[in-house]
């Protein structure tokens, strides 16, 4: 209708409110009056006062600032990446393949994408959702790992936390005893020659013999080392 008025000032600047709304058209009854002469008067103002707000639109090697973080998984990358892409109108496959590829960071993927050298965009989602499994299937995993488990690792990481069997002690199963009314070598003869335990195996003579106190000896294992002499 406004081309068909095109030589009509007064048709045309009746008809422009006509195919406007929301913000445009506000704005349009908002001028003040008499401040329009012509159609040309109008367009202008009124692209003048909407260029601010013009999209700005990327072209392709907006591609190239996109860099995949260190610690960034690949689905992260990927939705980031296919957000800016939609912001590029026309863009070459090819293009966002290349882009996609040399972005991407040092590390496993990485890696697979460089022996995989996918050819075309399919390919490389391909590979992509199966790396993204594998990274959720992990999380998983480990989120599932018994308590246990972890300390054990923690334990085992860290020698320092380990009980150090030389402060072993034994605790007494009673508070009190009934005293001894015998020394303890005939009661240890008394019990191995009424068989009450089984008798030990003979233990072999400490090899350093300089360390062997001959003085003493042990009923109970009938042997002078000094190692077992300290049990008794």
């Amino acid at each position: 209708m406004m081309f068909m008025n095109k030589e009509s000032d007064p048709i045309l600047c009746q008809t422009f409110p006509t195919f406007v709304d929301g913000a445009a058209l506000i704005w349009f009854s908002n001028l003040p009056e008499g401040s329009i002469s012509n159609f040309d008067v109008l367009a202008d103002q009124f692209v003048n006062h909407f260029t601010a707000s013009k999209i700005y639109v990327h072209n392709s090697d907006y591609l190239s600032t996109i860099k995949q973080g260190l610690h960034e998984s690949p689905k992260d990358y990927m939705t980031r990446f296919a957000e800016a892409t939609n912001e590029i109108p026309n863009l070459n496959p090819e293009v966002y393949l290349h882009a996609l590829k040399s972005s991407l960071c040092l590390g496993k993927f990485q890696e697979t994408i460089v022996i995989v050298k996918p050819k075309i965009l399919a390919e490389f989602r391909e590979k992509a959702i199966t790396q993204i499994k594998i990274e959720e299937l992990r999380a998983l995993r480990k989120a599932e790992k018994p308590t246990s488990n972890r300390e054990d690792e923690k334990r085992n990481k860290h020698p320092s936390s380990r009980t150090d069997q030389r402060s072993f002690r034994l605790t007494p199963k009673f508070n009190s005893y009934t005293p001894l009314n015998t020394n303890r070598e005939d009661i240890i003869k008394d019990i191995l020659h009424s068989k009450l335990i089984k008798p030990p195996n003979r233990a072999s003579t400490y090899q350093d013999q300089r360390y062997v106190d001959k003085s003493k000896y042990c009923t109970f294992h009938q042997n002078t080392d000094t190692q077992q002499m300290t049990a008794l």
